[in-house]
Formats: structure tokens, sequence, C-alpha cells
């Protein structure tokens, strides 16, 4: 994601079909220093991301002409553009799919626009950080790129959604320590929002995978009743 130009309001799309919540969010954030732009249905979220990203996006997924869910899969496939996913589905499976297809957040219906407002905020200000942090060694052989979420294990480049970059990033600078799972919660998800351990062992399957997919050996090993450590 490309930093925003110094001066310049950070840009939010609103992805909503509801007026007056999208007018709602988009009145909020320009009262906050935020510029906002709005869309009503999902089939028109990529290309104009792709024709001038944003600086973050807040998308619902109950959406016409294509679902946020689909959305967020095709985004994270070329941008790593901060994204919020707005929910009025309660079931903790829509939320864990939505992060794993790569969103960075998610808020359920009803909300407040301040707590909105917060949200976006903190993710800019992580995006921020990783870019002045930019590009360093971890545990040897594990290479990551935080400007760019990009990982390299072993020579190999892993194909990895934020969540699992974060992941990665907790473990691989912190090799041979055991992670507890409420430790790796509070990396991933830096708003400490409340999640059931499932969702860390799910993360850290697919990231497992993606590692053994590699050829190389999977670093990453579990430690009964604790957590997860990186080698070591």
């Amino acid at each position: 994601m490309p930093p925003t130009p110094a001066g310049a309001a950070p840009r939010v799309l609103i992805v909503e079909d509801e007026p007056t919540l999208a007018l709602l969010l988009s009145e909020t954030l320009r009262g906050e220093g935020f510029a906002t732009d709005v869309l009503e249905r999902g089939d028109l979220v990529v290309a104009s991301v792709r024709a001038d990203e944003p600086a973050a996006i807040l998308l619902d997924i109950n959406l016409p002409g294509r679902n946020g869910l689909d959305v967020c899969r095709e985004l994270r496939s070329f941008s790593t553009v901060p994204l919020i996913m707005i929910t009025g589905r309660v079931e903790e499976i829509d939320r864990l799919l939505g992060l794993e297809l790569g969103a960075d957040d998610y808020i359920c219906k009803p909300f407040t626009a301040r707590e909105v407002v917060a949200r976006v905020r903190a993710l800019l200000r992580r995006a921020r950080d990783w870019r002045e942090r930019g590009e360093h060694a971890a545990a040897p052989g594990l290479k990551l790129d935080d400007e760019r979420f990009e990982a390299h294990w072993q020579g190999h480049k892993l194909d990895l959604t934020p969540v699992e970059f974060r992941l990665l990033k907790a473990l691989g600078e912190r090799p041979g320590r055991v992670l507890s799972r409420s430790q790796l919660l509070d990396a991933i998800y830096v708003d400490h929002r409340v999640v059931s351990d499932r969702t860390v062992d799910s993360h850290v399957k697919n990231l497992r995978r993606k590692l053994s997919d590699t050829g190389r050996e999977d670093p990453i090993e579990s430690v009964y009743g604790v957590g997860y450590k990186f080698g070591g």
C-alpha cells in the first residue's frame, strides 16, 4: 500500500448499500479529517481499488452485485490495503472466514461511527509503523518485508494474508520462544478483541500448510497445553 502523500487527507473507501449508514460513516470520517468515497455495490470495488487505491476500506459483507467475502478475496490477490469488514451476522464462522480471506479487522452491526473511526486509525497507524520498520531478517531462513507484507522461507516466497503475516512475524522474530495463544491473539489483533483459541489454531494450520508447500521443513512447533514456537 503506497503511503498517503504528506498533507493529504487519508482516503477511506466505504462499501455499504444502506444509504443512511453509508452517509453516517462518511460524515463522521470527514469530520475526523479523512476523505471518503462511497460505493453501494460489491462488483464495483475491485476496479475502483485498482484505479486508485485508498488508505483503508470499510467493506460490508452483504452487498448487491457481489458479496464482501468474494471482494475481499480478490483484493488480497493484489493489494494489502487495510480492510475492515462490516457484518450484521454474529456467527463466528463468518468472522473467521472473513479474516482468513485477508481482512484485517471486522466490526458487527450495530456499532457507533466513533468506534469505526478508532478502528480505522488503529489500522493506519499499524500500516505506518510497518512501513517505517521496512525490510528485515528474523529467524535464520526467514525474511520479512513489512511494507509489502511479503515473507520468504528458505528462499521461497509465501502467499500470506495480512493476519498470517503478522502471525509469522510474531513467531519468527522470537525463534525458540513459546508464545501462548493469548500472546498470538494480541500480536495479530491489536484491538484485543475477544475470539476463541480455535481462531489462532486455524490461522496456524493455514500458515503451516503454506510453509510446508515450499518443500522445506515446517518450522512451527506445537507445544501441548501452551501454544506455539518457531523452531529452536
